[in-house]
């Protein structure tokens, strides 16, 4: 996908959905719900319905309740602000994605508002999940050869990983119902170097591509919920707090 600095004008569109070979997505068909015929921990996320209880210092116990949670094989996942300095100007490199949960959302029927603007793709920092082969004695370290892998495979872009800084702590993007932890990144790179990216090889990848905007711009398209992706927004607060420090 061609790297653009403005999302499209259309008032039903947040952003173009297209595939890097050029086609324009109309939509996504629901075919059918497995949910019936398979099992809780069968898919990529995994459900657990639990029953807990509190536990107190002096011996008490609260009473049994209900707590459902979504997890993955993989738990957590980084994410990496992608960014260069053009003119004394910054900009991000973001990731235009399909997520299919939040396409759906237009034909739900319990929602009591439609959503304005209709995302028909969000645009998001790069992110992945620190995968079983990941692991090792140093985070940091880790941390930062997951985003370079995720800069080549969703956006084409080569990282030095000593080049890949993080920004502060990890968060919880839901913690009432997953428990996933986030970290946080930034990496200084020529965004003109990207090559169509070879993703991750599942069909929800072949929509999108690399989009560049200028940092401000971005942050105000979050702010208007544009950009509508939670760690996005943060990421890019947190790259700005990070270049308006001394150097």
């Amino acid at each position: 996908m061609t790297p653009s600095s403005e999302p499209s004008d259309a008032s039903t569109r947040a952003w173009p959905a297209q595939t890097v070979d050029g086609r324009r997505l109309a939509g996504v068909e629901v075919l059918r719900d497995e949910a019936p015929d398979r099992g809780p921990r069968e898919g990529f996320l995994h459900l657990q319905r639990l029953v807990v209880r509190n536990t107190y210092h002096d011996g008490t116990y609260s009473r049994d309740y209900a707590c459902d949670i979504v997890s993955r094989r993989c738990v957590d996942a980084v994410t990496v602000v992608l960014f260069e300095e053009r003119d004394q100007v910054v900009h991000v490199g973001l990731r235009e994605n399909l997520r299919v949960p939040i396409w759906l959302r237009r034909t739900s029927t319990k929602l009591l508002f439609a959503d304005e603007p209709r995302h028909d793709t969000m645009v998001e920092t790069v992110a992945g999940v620190l995968e079983d082969g990941d692991a090792g004695s140093d985070l940091q370290a880790t941390l930062r050869a997951r985003a370079a892998a995720e800069a080549r495979e969703e956006v084409g872009l080569d990282v030095d990983e000593d080049a890949i800084h993080l920004l502060g702590g990890a968060s919880f993007p839901s913690p009432g119902i997953t428990d996933e932890k986030v970290f946080f990144a930034a990496a200084r790179v020529a965004l003109d170097r990207a090559r169509p990216a070879r993703g991750d090889g599942s069909t929800m990848e072949d929509v999108g591509g690399l989009v560049v905007l200028e940092l401000g711009h971005a942050i105000e398209l979050c702010r208007e919920g544009r950009i509508a992706d939670m760690k996005t927004e943060i990421a890019l607060l947190r790259l700005r707090d990070l270049l308006a420090r001394p150097q």
